[in-house]
C-alpha cells in the first residue's frame, strides 16, 4: 500500500513540475528566440520554440534526487544525474547557438566514460558474453547510441515524448510487479512516463513547443542508463523490447545512408516516421500508430521475464517489422 502511494505521489509531482515548468518556458523560448525554424529537413511548417523539454528533465533529476534521499536508488548512482546536468548544459547552448558534432560529441564520451569507471549501469550488461573490460566498451558504445539515436528520432510532434513515456511505463511495470521487482526501477519508471506526458500536453500535435536537443539528448542518456541498468540486472530481453521501435527505425535508416555513402551524422528526413509523414500522414496519426506498437511492446517486455522469453521476442520483432511497413506504405488518410 505504501510502495502504490509513494509511486502515485512520484507521478503527479513529476507531472506537475514537467507540464507547469514547459508551460512556463514557452514564451521564455519564443522571447529569447530559443525555435526551430523550418528548413528542407524539418517536418514542420512555422518557427515554433524548442528547449521545452528542460522541464521535464528537471522533474525527472529531481525525482531522481528524492528517491536517493530516500534510499531507493543507489547513492552511487547521483554521478547519472550530474551527467545529466552536464548534457542539458552542452545541449542548451547548442540549441541557443549551434556547436559542431565534435563540441557535442566530447561531452557525450566523457560523461559515459565517466559513468563506466565508476561502475555504473552495474553487473554484465551482455550477460558474461564478453570479458569484462570488453562488456564495458560495447555498453558505452551502445549507450552514446542510444543517446544520439533518441535526439535523431526526436522530429515529430509527440514522438519521443510519447516513446519516453512508453519505455518508462514498461520499466515501471518492470519494476513493480513480476520477475524484474526493483523500487528503484518502477519509481523511476514512473517519474519518465508521468514527466514525459506533462510535456506531452504542450507538444502532442499541433506541437507548441519541442524538446529540443537540451531535452532530447539528456532524455537519450537517462533512458540508456535504465535500460543498460535492467540488462546488466539480467533482464536484457526486457531492454532490448522496449526501445525497439526507435532502435530498428534509427539503426536501420543510418545502416542505409552508410552502405550509400552519405554523411550519417547530417540532418535528413529519411527515417519511417518521417516518410509516412511526408507521404501525407498526419503527425497524430502516426505517433497513434507507434504508441499501439509501443503498448504492445510493453506487454512483450513483461513477458519476456516472466517464462514466454522466446515467444514475446518474436512477437516484438513482428510488432516492430509490420509497425515499419504500415509507416513506410503510408498514404494521406484524412485522419489527424
Amino acid at each position: 500500500m505504501v510502495f502504490s502511494i509513494a509511486l502515485a505521489a512520484i507521478a503527479i509531482a513529476a507531472a506537475i513540475i514537467s507540464a507547469v515548468g514547459t508551460r512556463t518556458l514557452i514564451p521564455l523560448l519564443r522571447s529569447g528566440r530559443v525555435v526551430a525554424v523550418p528548413n528542407e529537413r524539418s517536418l514542420h511548417a512555422v518557427p515554433i520554440p524548442a528547449g521545452g523539454g528542460a522541464a521535464p528533465v528537471l522533474a525527472i533529476v529531481l525525482v531522481w534526487l528524492v528517491l536517493t534521499a530516500a534510499g531507493w536508488v543507489p547513492g552511487s548512482a547521483l554521478w547519472v544525474v550530474l551527467g545529466t546536468v552536464i548534457l542539458a548544459a552542452v545541449s542548451w547552448v547548442d540549441d541557443r547557438r549551434g556547436l559542431s558534432v565534435g563540441a557535442r560529441l566530447i561531452p557525450q564520451i566523457v560523461v559515459v566514460a565517466g559513468s563506466l569507471m565508476l561502475g555504473m549501469p552495474g553487473g554484465q550488461v551482455f550477460q558474461f558474453l564478453l570479458p569484462p573490460l570488453l562488456d564495458r566498451i560495447a555498453a558505452g558504445l551502445l549507450w552514446l547510441w542510444f543517446l544520439n539515436l533518441f535526439n535523431f528520432m526526436d522530429g515529430a510532434d509527440g514522438l519521443a515524448g510519447s516513446e519516453a513515456a512508453a519505455i518508462g511505463l514498461g520499466l515501471a511495470l518492470l519494476g513493480a510487479a513480476g520477475t524484474g521487482h526493483d523500487p528503484a526501477t518502477a519509481g523511476l519508471g514512473v517519474a519518465m512516463t508521468a514527466a514525459a506526458l506533462g510535456f506531452l500536453w504542450w507538444n502532442w500535435a499541433p506541437a507548441r513547443v519541442f524538446l529540443g536537443d537540451v531535452g532530447s539528448v539528456p532524455l537519450g542518456y537517462l533512458i540508456g542508463f535504465l535500460l543498460l541498468r535492467l540488462a546488466a540486472q539480467g533482464l536484457w530481453k526486457a531492454a532490448l523490447i522496449l526501445p525497439l521501435y526507435f532502435l530498428a527505425d534509427a539503426t536501420i535508416t543510418l545502416g542505409r545512408r552508410a552502405l550509400r555513402g552519405e554523411k550519417v551524422w547530417r540532418a535528413h528526413r529519411e527515417h519511417f516516421y518521417q516518410r509516412a509523414v511526408l507521404a501525407g500522414l498526419s503527425h497524430a496519426a502516426m505517433v497513434r500508430r507507434v504508441v499501439a506498437a509501443n503498448l504492445v511492446l510493453i506487454l512483450c517486455a513483461w513477458a519476456a521475464e516472466n517464462g514466454f522469453g522466446v515467444a514475446a521476442l518474436a512477437a516484438a520483432a513482428a510488432v516492430v517489422a509490420i509497425l515499419l511497413v504500415v509507416l513506410a506504405r503510408a498514404r494521406y488518410t484524412g485522419a489527424r
